[in-house]
């Protein structure tokens, strides 16, 4: 069953941030036509009626080729929390290439969607979420469209405002404690948590900020409009891929992997490169019509 539509009128807001990272800027206007965006991410039950009507075979069960990864059997990168603090500036220290691992074994070949049936399916590549928009006769978010959609109206840091924890309530699922070695779990789930878990927003919309990065249509560019000889900044919580902005997509939202000491990404105006090949265990998708 396909996700419900949430209608989004058509306006014009300010995109971008200069508070924060410098990708994020220059603060422009933009304006956008009306459409309608998916609820909540694709979970994995709605991915895997996707699999068995259509047979697809996902990038990550296909041998590929990764940048800085020498060409493995079929696999996917998976997040290994240290056992300490660690140089933040060195991705290798908690990502590694699991073989075997994939949207039905998002840990590695020892784990299953069992408990994760509501939860949003990872291990998707570009070509894979945008496989499953085309059957399902939708289409994934341009970045302009996403962040609209975020912000939920709201001009603020958070849509819910400008307190990272309104009144103390954690309003979505990000990294509790010291990254990457201490997750004290946010509201139970130091993962993926089930659709539903965190509150919605004030459009009815779901998990747009934490849980999963999620894939836009829009190609990466080191500003919001690329100057020339400006280069795409490096993902914060994942090797980025080549530099070159053309092969790599626009992630928005954040995940629960976004700590403030580290990626403090979990805002609407937050955006991150990602090579299309690469599939992780805490990138996901959500479509829209229109």
């Amino acid at each position: 069953m396909l996700t419900e539509l949430v209608e989004i009128s058509g306006g014009t807001y300010r995109m971008g941030s200069t508070s924060f990272y410098p990708e994020e800027a220059p603060i422009h206007s933009v304006t956008v036509a009306s459409f309608a965006i998916e609820r909540h991410p694709v979970t994995n039950d709605q991915f895997a009626e996707f699999v068995t009507a259509t047979g697809y075979v996902t990038v990550a069960e296909q041998e590929v080729e990764l940048v800085d990864v020498e060409p493995h059997e079929p696999g996917a990168l998976v997040f290994t929390p240290t056992t300490g603090p660690v140089d933040l500036r060195d991705w290798r220290q908690w990502w590694r290439w699991v073989p075997g691992a994939n949207w039905r074994h998002p840990l590695g070949p020892d784990s299953d969607l069992t408990g994760r049936r509501d939860h949003p399916v990872v291990q998707v590549a570009y070509p894979d979420a945008a496989a499953y928009a085309r059957w399902a006769g939708r289409r994934l978010p341009t970045e302009a469209e996403w962040e609209y959609a975020a912000r939920a109206g709201a001009s603020s840091t958070y849509p819910w405002g400008e307190e990272e924890k309104p009144g103390g309530a954690l309003m979505a699922n990000t990294w509790q404690g010291a990254f990457p070695y201490r997750n004290d779990s946010a509201l139970g789930w130091a993962g993926t948590s089930p659709i539903g878990t965190f509150p919605p927003d004030r459009w009815g919309l779901l998990d747009m900020i934490g849980n999963v990065w999620e894939w836009t249509a829009t190609e990466f560019g080191g500003h919001h409009r690329l100057q020339e000889g400006a280069a795409p900044p490096k993902s914060c919580c994942a090797p980025a891929g080549p530099a070159d902005p053309a092969v790599s997509q626009t992630l928005k939202g954040g995940s629960h992997l976004c700590a403030p000491e580290y990626c403090h990404r979990y805002r609407a105006t937050a955006r991150s490169p990602q090579s299309q090949d690469t599939a992780t265990s805490h990138i996901g998708f959500r479509c829209v019509v229109g």
